[in-house]
């Protein structure tokens, strides 16, 4: 089956956030669940466990606006909030009030904004009625930034956005893998025309920003997943040299009942690198703790 971005485009709809136009898709009947994706990537990520997923849920994936097929304005103020309101808005106009959530990487953060606006305002937000958290930096101190996030950080990140090429993308991206899951050359060059489509290396040293939101709102975020009724799950690829096995740690250490599913040899992308992990992790605790959860 042909699932590269071409046909997941194609088989997508057009929404609209803040005067721009959104990629989503959405497929299948059932509870409502959203899918979140990460930097700097888009829905695609997706696309191996999209087909299950449908046959049991009205699922809904947007691109979050600077990635992927959504709009990549120059000039955009990206931030998680905006990010979250785009989220909220899109679930508001398909008159979705409730939804699981899985998420990763960089969703994991908009996920945690979702989670405190619905403790801070539970009449006014929508019930998430669980929330699966894959690889990403929940907590600021156990996340271990490449080289190049750092760098976009810095001054030179508008010159090296411009100048980043293919090959150094290769390695970089390859490198947050496991051991003997990396992408082949044909995938890579999927991912690598999902972040450059319509100038997404301009805005690299934007949308990386939201790392140092993670270590400004580190308290009301950590808070968020402390506190929550929601039924949590972090499901993680060890391998993964940003967020793999000292989250995993740090989670146990600082969440409630910690409930954890390590992949065993998988990196940062599990829902691409191992499929059907994920998806029995995902589904087994949907079926089995969030299928009754509490009020939020």
């Amino acid at each position: 089956m042909n699932r590269g971005p071409g046909v997941w485009k194609a088989e997508g709809t057009r929404d609209e956030y803040d005067g721009y136009p959104i990629f989503v898709r959405e497929a299948g009947a059932g509870p409502p669940l959203l899918l979140i994706h990460g930097f700097p990537t888009s829905s695609w990520d997706w696309h191996r466990i999209w087909p299950e997923l449908i046959s049991r849920f009205r699922v809904v994936a947007p691109d979050l606006i600077g990635y992927g097929f959504s709009a990549k304005p120059r000039r955009y103020p990206y931030s998680t909030f905006r990010q979250a309101d785009l989220v909220e808005g899109l679930l508001r106009s398909r008159g979705i009030e409730e939804a699981h959530v899985l998420a990763h990487d960089y969703g994991d953060t908009v996920l945690q904004e979702l989670l405190a606006r619905r403790l801070e305002e539970p009449e006014r937000r929508f019930r998430i009625l669980s929330a699966c958290l894959l690889n990403g930096g929940i907590f600021v101190e156990a996340i271990r930034p490449r080289r190049i996030q750092r760098l976009l950080l810095t001054p030179l990140g508008p010159l090296l956005g411009r100048v980043y090429s293919r090959r150094s993308f290769d390695r970089t991206f390859s490198a947050l893998f496991g051991p003997r899951t990396r992408p082949t050359e044909d995938e890579l060059a999927s991912y690598w025309e999902m972040v450059t489509r319509d100038g997404g290396r301009r805005i690299l040293h934007r949308l990386i920003r939201y790392l140092r939101e993670r270590r400004t709102h580190r308290a009301r975020w950590v808070e968020a997943l402390r506190t929550t009724t929601t039924p949590l799950r972090f499901v993680v690829g060890p391998e993964d040299p940003v967020s793999g096995a000292l989250m995993a740690r740090r989670y146990h250490e600082l969440i409630p009942r910690p409930d954890v599913v390590t992949l065993d040899a998988i990196g940062h992308y599990p829902q691409v690198e191992d499929p059907e992990g994920v998806l029995r992790a995902f589904l087994d605790f949907v079926e089995r703790r969030a299928l009754r959860p509490e009020d939020t």
